[in-house]
């Protein structure tokens, strides 16, 4: 299934209306959706290396849509579902103090997960299981979306199809390398 899901994707590169293909790939990927929109939006700006930006935006726009989206079914199927679940389990109190303690990451886990290859999914909706505000979410979903998208698509204007390999491996690993480093650099600034 996985496996046609991601060749009707890549069919849709040359689709007239790819646009608004990729912009519902990435709307769907933010909360449920299995194939990141890369495959999409790689074949697309290699086509069309003018319009790169174009369609970088409309990956990250669509992309935080889709986050807000995960975000309302974390925030929404765990009222109704999952907390009574946890009362009739005595396991409220510990629930509370996992939320405390993903909401004090917060910014970290959306940011990490917007630019790696990890689910961005299972952060949105997590996120909102969380009572993360929403202002840290989106705003970290901009910034990690946005400069994961705009440095796909300046790789693949500036390189064409020679980088397209090394975005496809090896992007996801740089950026997750990124990440460490980043967050490696605040822990010692603040705790030495």
């Amino acid at each position: 299934m996985i496996r046609r899901l991601y060749d009707w994707t890549m069919s849709m590169a040359d689709h007239p209306r790819a646009l608004w293909v990729l912009a519902l790939v990435s709307f769907v990927e933010s909360s449920v959706f299995p194939i990141p929109p890369d495959v999409l939006m790689i074949p697309m700006i290699l086509a069309a290396p003018r319009r790169a930006w174009l369609v970088a935006g409309v990956c990250l726009v669509s992309s935080v849509l889709g986050g807000m989206l995960g975000y309302a079914i974390g925030a929404f199927a765990y009222d109704s579902v999952g907390r009574p679940i946890l009362e009739a389990l005595g396991k409220t109190e510990s629930m509370a103090a996992f939320n405390q303690r993903f909401n004090d990451v917060g910014f970290w886990a959306v940011l990490v997960a917007g630019l790696t290859p990890f689910p961005y999914k299972v952060i949105t909706i997590m996120s909102g299981w969380t009572a993360m505000p929403l202002g840290t979410f989106v705003v970290t979903s901009i910034l990690a979306r946005g400069l994961r998208f705009f440095i796909v698509a300046a790789l693949l204007w500036k390189f064409g199809a020679p980088i397209r390999d090394f975005i496809e491996r090896r992007l996801g690993l740089m950026f997750l390398l990124f990440c460490l480093v980043l967050i490696g650099g605040f822990y010692v600034v603040r705790y030495l």
